[in-house]
Order: structure tokens, then C-alpha cells, then sequence
């Protein structure tokens, strides 16, 4: 059992440690306010441009001299797959359910006896994947020093992945990363973005309206596509900040009252002790008095 000073010592530790989740906690909440505004303005911009898109392919005549990156080379044999997740950690089981999703793929694809490439984008993401897929990543990027993630990062992303398409290192390119709902709720998400998905979009009837495009709708193609990858890249950065915030905010919140809990039952089982230890002296006290 251990001693009045051993539990006191764990007591004060475990009280301090409860100020830190706390503190976490409150920082947490301050950040997510502003996360979950930024992601909140950057999705309708990109769901509208993947809705241009849309139109613009529609348009599109001759499929075949199409961009590629819209239509794609035409096979399907090495996947790409970039896994945003976060450079620190405190936070739940953020980045162990995008690397879940992320895995469940690799699985998918390597049984399907296509060839597999991984591009990583914070170190928390490739500290799991690296156990069982190291030998697939061939790209590792971290933002850890950054304070805030801009469309510059996420512009640098897309050029990798552009840069790669273009040496034909791959027929399809997918992201994963954390869709913001709400402080308890993030959902892991995987977007395929080379070649453009058609049903991807949420578009409405209103938004398939007939348009007249000037110039024509190849070279407007030409420059929206990479552009539109970027952007794509920028609105998980976006979802993922917000996802973080919540998720940490989520998991602070169960550590202090986790460590409120256990605070009270050292104090029980201290309390107890010290009764026990003052009883057993007032007994050698009586019982020495008495064989006086």
C-alpha cells in the first residue's frame, strides 16, 4: 500500500497535470473559433470552382486531346495517395482515424496488385504509416514551424502533385484528411482529385446552368485544373485545422475530468490512510498506557 507521502506526491502531480489539460483546453477552444470560420468560408469556394469544372467538362468535345489532368491517362495502375494530418499531437484520435482510412486503402489497393505511392504531409501521419508502408512514401512534408497554414503551403502541395503527374508517376491521385462537422464529430475523408471526379461536387440543378466561356473551354481548363488542385489541397488544410481544434478541445476536456475523478480517489484513499495510520498510534498509545 503506498505511503501518506507517496499519495500525496501523485495527488499534487496529478493536479498539476489537470491545469495543463485545462489550459489546452481553453487554448484549444480560442483556436477552433477561428478554424472553424476559415473552413466554413473556403468551402463554398471550392465546391463552386469543382462545379465550373463540371460545366467546362461538359463542354468539352473531344475527350481525348481533353487536359489529362481532368480526364486522366486513361489507366488505373499507380495510386497516389496524400495524407494530411497534423505535426503535433494532444489530440484524440485525429490523426490515428485519417491514417485508419488512409491504411484501409493502401490494403485495398496493393490487393488489387496496383502499385502504391505515398506523400505525407505532417509528421504525426508519417510516424504510423512508416510501420507498415515507409517503403511506399516518397514524399515527406512538414509545416511544423509555420503558425498558420496559407494557400502558399497547400500551392506547394499541388505543385508536388502536378510535378509528379507530369513525369507520369501516377494515373490517380487521392487525399485524405479530416471533414470538419462539429467539436465532437470529424469525419476522415477521401477525395480523389486526378483524375477530377464528376459526381464529387454537391452541385445543385441551378449551378449545371448553360454558360458561354471566353476563351474556349480547353484553355480555360488549361489553367482552372491546377489551380483547382491547390485549392482542393487548401480546403483539407482548411477542415483539418478546424478538426484538430475540436478534437484536442474534445480530448483536453475528457483528460481534466479524468484527472478531476482521480484526484478524488487519491484524496479518499489518502484520507483513508491517514485515519488508519492516527487509529493504529491511538491503540500503541492506550495499549502502552494500560501495561503500565
Amino acid at each position: 500500500m503506498p505511503s501518506l507521502d507517496d499519495l500525496k506526491k501523485r495527488i499534487k502531480s496529478v493536479k498539476s497535470t489537470q491545469k495543463i489539460t485545462k489550459a489546452m483546453k481553453m487554448v484549444a477552444a480560442a483556436k477552433l473559433k477561428k478554424a472553424q470560420a476559415n473552413a466554413e468560408k473556403g468551402r463554398p469556394y471550392s465546391e463552386k470552382m469543382q462545379n465550373i469544372i463540371l460545366n467546362l467538362t461538359k463542354s468539352i468535345n473531344d475527350p481525348e486531346n481533353a487536359p489529362k489532368l481532368l480526364v486522366g491517362t486513361g489507366k488505373d495502375k499507380i495510386n497516389l495517395c496524400v495524407v494530411l494530418t497534423a505535426d503535433r499531437g494532444l489530440c484524440g484520435g485525429f490523426n490515428s482515424n485519417i491514417c485508419k482510412l488512409a491504411k484501409t486503402k493502401f490494403e485495398k489497393i496493393l490487393s488489387e496488385g496496383k502499385e502504391l505511392k505515398i506523400i505525407t504531409v505532417g509528421t504525426k501521419g508519417l510516424e504510423q504509416i512508416k510501420r507498415e508502408y515507409g517503403k511506399y512514401v516518397i514524399k515527406k512534408f512538414s509545416f511544423k514551424n509555420k503558425k498558420q497554414i496559407t494557400f502558399t503551403e497547400a500551392e506547394t502541395i499541388g505543385n508536388e502533385i502536378i510535378n509528379l503527374f507530369k513525369q507520369n508517376q501516377f494515373d490517380k491521385c487521392i487525399l485524405f484528411y479530416n471533414n470538419f462537422k462539429n467539436v465532437i464529430t470529424q469525419i476522415p475523408q477521401a477525395q480523389q482529385i486526378i483524375p477530377a471526379e464528376k459526381n464529387s461536387s454537391k452541385e445543385k440543378e441551378e449551378d449545371l446552368t448553360s454558360y458561354e466561356f471566353e476563351p474556349e473551354e480547353d484553355e480555360i481548363l488549361e489553367d482552372l485544373l491546377p489551380k483547382n488542385i491547390s485549392t482542393q489541397v487548401f480546403k483539407a488544410f482548411l477542415e483539418n485545422a478546424a478538426s484538430e481544434q475540436g478534437s484536442r478541445m474534445t480530448a483536453m476536456d475528457n483528460a481534466t475530468r479524468n484527472a478531476g475523478e482521480l484526484v478524488d480517489k487519491l484524496t479518499i484513499n489518502y484520507n483513508r490512510s491517514r485515519q488508519a495510520s492516527i487509529t493504529k498510534e491511538l491503540i500503541e498509545i492506550i495499549s502502552g498506557a494500560e501495561s503500565l
